[in-house]
């Protein structure tokens, strides 16, 4: 049912991403992890959205006791290393090195009328159980190539 609402509160992840970079807080993000793999395949279950940012604090913290306050205050909640946004967990991960690279190069998209950005498929973090062979298959079978 397309008018059916996601079970994941995508858009609201990606809509405070952004914020965090306008409010200076984070330099760049893009999504990725399980729900990076989707956009180049079909959907599978995940347990949590994964946003890797370009820390604007390069200190030890990154930034991150700042971004949890940031979010708490517009009603995100805590629970161990997530924040929750309509229950749904959200972890921010720090990038560096490669990841940084990545999510400066990451493929930008619009997700309801949201700006964002995901990892492309060649840069996406198999190691949490997201298989390449899947996220191959898709890019050939529905033409999504984060290479064009």
């Amino acid at each position: 049912m397309p008018d059916e609402p996601s079970a994941i509160p995508l858009a609201d992840v990606l809509r405070a991403a952004n914020e965090l970079v306008s409010a200076g807080l984070i330099e760049d993000y893009a999504l990725g992890g399980a729900l990076a793999a989707i956009y180049y395949t079909e959907p599978f279950t995940t347990y949590d959205a994964d946003i890797v940012f370009v820390a604007s604090d390069k200190t030890l913290s990154a930034g991150i006791p700042a971004i949890y306050s940031h979010l708490q205050s517009k009603g995100w909640r805590v629970e161990r290393e997530h924040l929750l946004v309509n229950d749904f967990p959200v972890q921010f991960l720090a990038a560096s090195g490669l990841t940084e690279e990545a999510v400066r190069n990451a493929q930008a998209i619009e997700y309801e009328s949201v700006p964002a950005k995901v990892f492309r498929a060649a840069e996406l973090d198999v190691g949490k159980g997201v298989p390449i062979a899947r996220v191959r298959e898709g890019i050939r079978k529905w033409g999504k190539d984060s290479e064009k």
